[in-house]
């Protein structure tokens, strides 16, 4: 089988709500026929007309925060430690391992905006795809959000994962997951609509929070987990390297390689997992 790759990464763009405002991305597109006195302090004497067609270069301006786009959130993220303790590791700390493994793919598309998913759902889920989760593998998780990118509902579209949920993965050796929706929990509109009626703090972030007690990342805005199986691939995320950031943008992408997948499940030392 020849190797396929599924790019499972969102657009950094203008002009579509991906994140609330005012946090979305800025991106100004400087032209080849705007960018001459750019390139011309460069090389004393030089005309537009000289060069080729009168062309300079291309370059873009862009004004993002780490969480922009598709990106790899990671521990210190959610809370400044991890693991009961311990001092959470920022995008650059996180261990390489961990953005190369194989996936699961859990698909909560049913599920209504809003609703948040329990452990009960994440163990049904993989009773039905018939998949027993391994150490390290990547888990990424299909709701409806996926199929409401480039609408104006995007933000508050999609299932989250709840705190058992969560912990149900990372209890079972996984140390990555990932979600088509803007966050990895409920969209906030619905949160804040139960933390009104119930004044319970913990309801906020839940599954966020869950890294306080076993250190974990998470993509959000990933796209077309629709197009992927239940599992039979390997998902590649690596971040971008920021210096103690909280996260880091990631073109990720699903391979599929029999002999790649073959290698990575047999050939894997048993990972020291802490928490």
């Amino acid at each position: 089988m020849p190797r396929r790759f599924v790019d499972l990464s969102i657009y950094l763009e203008n002009g579509v709500v991906s994140d609330p405002p005012p946090f979305g991305p800025k991106i100004e597109y400087m032209t080849h026929e705007t960018t001459f006195p750019q390139m011309a302090p460069f090389f004393p004497g030089l005309k537009k007309e000289d060069l080729p067609d009168g062309a300079a270069w291309a370059v873009e301006k862009v004004e993002l925060i780490t969480h922009n786009g598709t990106h790899l959130d990671a521990p210190y993220h959610f809370h400044p430690t991890m693991n009961k303790g311990e001092r959470a590791i920022a995008i650059d700390e996180v261990p390489l391992e961990w953005c190369f493994q194989p996936g699961v793919k859990l698909d909560f598309r049913r599920f209504p905006d809003g609703y948040v998913t329990t452990a009960a759902d994440v163990a049904a889920e993989l009773a039905r795809i018939g998949h027993e989760l391994r150490p390290m593998e990547i888990v990424v998780v299909n709701t409806r959000a996926g199929s409401r990118y480039g609408h104006d509902d995007y933000v508050s579209a999609g299932c989250g994962m709840g705190y058992e949920a969560t912990m149900y993965l990372l209890e079972r050796g996984v140390r990555l997951t990932g979600t088509d929706a803007w966050s990895w929990d409920a969209p906030f509109v619905y949160t804040a609509e139960k933390y009104k009626a119930t004044g319970d703090a913990s309801l906020i972030w839940e599954g966020h929070k869950a890294g306080r007690d076993i250190g974990y990342c998470h993509l959000e805005k990933l796209h077309n987990l629709e197009a992927l199986p239940a599992d039979g691939f390997i998902v590649s995320c690596f971040p971008h390297k920021i210096r103690g950031a909280s996260a880091g943008w990631t073109r990720a992408v699903a391979i599929f390689d029999d002999a790649l997948l073959a290698a990575t499940l047999s050939e894997q030392a048993p990972p020291v997992l802490r928490g």
